[in-house]
């Protein structure tokens, strides 16, 4: 039977907070593949140097990790509503400093990285946990699905009309600066929308020490922390470094627009499909059947890299990332949702997951860099793809051990 979206909206009782979180994802999901891309290659542009990449990047996810604790504590204060707020307003003022230092981007590398890394920590912490709790296991399969098309929707239309802009403009610095601003109207647009939310107020004491020890007791919770770090290993480097790799063949921005239109094309039919077809007793074949597409796609491109198979290897994840998604993240939230003081502790489950994610990515990056210093970068690249790139293949292993939870 075919469903239209207001037959979905309908079927799940959509209110107007969950509305809006989708929203607001949706305006920062453009805005940050609208510009986020574009930063790395900036970057290489005024350095041509992988570790100055890397370097920027580790700051991201350091501060990330910290700004998550933190984010984490007051959040059990205040309404976290606030936290979303800071969140996108450091993200503001992550676009507003890049217009500011333009061409010398490169020399603030680490700070400029440690800039977005907070406004990711603050961001991210209140939207999961307002995803926690505005979401109920009935409806957490289609709010990650919804929530995966409109990200899916921003890294198809952004990254190519950037892509546009940079290439048609001259000089190109004039385009990049175009579309830096253009992300800081959105962020603040974000904040705007954020007015309008329900206030939500916890109160309580910050147990993240125990959330983590509660590894020991709850098997569940210590084999989703373990598959969350072997998320981020894969992550870590492949944030960047395959969006440098289409910048080195083709020499283009339109060229990253038009393989990142492929990518999140089809990840926003292949979410569409998720949504509907991936159910609970389904989830742990569908994670191992796209770890093994995810992982494949690497040896599309690391032995003879061209522009054709780089869209090969986006056509592979984009269908692959989908079908890993929608279940992996509803069955952490089941995960959660049924460990100890859920209620209670939920920001401390979502602080932890985050941590152990950082710490997957923190740990890649910095291994990159160590490889790149001892080794030539067209060697140490390709291995560290090969290693890293399995890491959803453990995603799975750990995952599959998890109790299946009855909807």
């Amino acid at each position: 039977m075919h469903y239209t979206f207001s037959n979905l909206i309908k079927k799940f009782n959509i209110n107007r907070d969950l509305a809006l979180l989708l929203i607001i994802g949706g305006l920062y999901s453009f805005g940050i593949f609208l510009s986020n891309t574009f930063v790395n290659v900036y970057l290489w542009k005024h350095s041509g140097d992988y570790i100055t990449i890397a370097v920027y990047n580790l700051g991201i996810f350091i501060f990330q990790s910290a700004t998550f604790v933190l984010a984490g504590k007051m959040a059990k204060k205040m309404d976290r509503i606030i936290v979303l707020r800071l969140g996108v307003i450091f993200l503001s003022l992550f676009f507003l400093s890049v217009l500011l230092v333009g061409h010398h981007i490169a020399t603030y590398n680490f700070i400029l990285g440690s800039v977005l890394g907070i406004g990711y920590g603050f961001y991210w912490l209140a939207y999961n946990v307002m995803t926690f709790e505005i979401t109920e296991p009935d409806t957490r399969d289609f709010f990650n699905g919804v929530f995966g098309i409109l990200e899916s929707l921003g890294g198809m239309i952004a990254p190519l009309l950037a892509g546009m802009i940079i290439s048609y403009m001259t000089p190109a610095h004039k385009g990049y600066m175009t579309i830096f601003a253009l992300s800081f109207g959105l962020f603040i647009l974000a904040v705007i929308c954020t007015f309008f939310l329900q206030r939500r107020q916890a109160e309580g004491n910050f147990y993240l020490k125990k959330v983590i020890m509660e590894r020991r007791k709850n098997r569940n919770w210590r084999l989703t922390l373990n598959a969350h770090v072997f998320q981020g290993l894969r992550e870590g480097m492949f944030l960047f470094v395959i969006t440098i790799w289409v910048f080195l063949i083709t020499e283009d921005e339109l060229y990253i627009g038009i393989f990142n239109l492929l990518l999140s094309g089809l990840s926003l039919v292949f979410y569409f499909v998720a949504t509907r077809l991936i159910k609970s007793p389904m989830r742990k074949q569908a994670i191992l059947f796209a770890s093994i597409l995810l992982y494949g796609s690497v040896f599309i491109i690391v032995f003879d890299t061209s522009y054709l198979k780089l869209i090969m290897y986006a056509l592979v994840v984009g269908a692959a990332m989908p079908i890993i998604n929608v279940p992996y993240v509803s069955m952490t939230y089941d995960v959660i949702g049924q460990a100890k003081e859920a209620k209670s502790w939920r920001i401390e489950y979502i602080v932890a997951r985050e941590m152990f994610v950082n710490i997957g990515r923190i740990a890649s990056i910095i291994f990159f860099v160590i490889s790149l210093s001892i080794f030539p970068s067209e060697q140490a690249i390709p291995i560290l793809l090969m290693i890293f790139g399995a890491g959803y293949l453990f995603v799975f292993y750990f995952m599959k051990h998890a109790t299946q939870f009855k909807q």
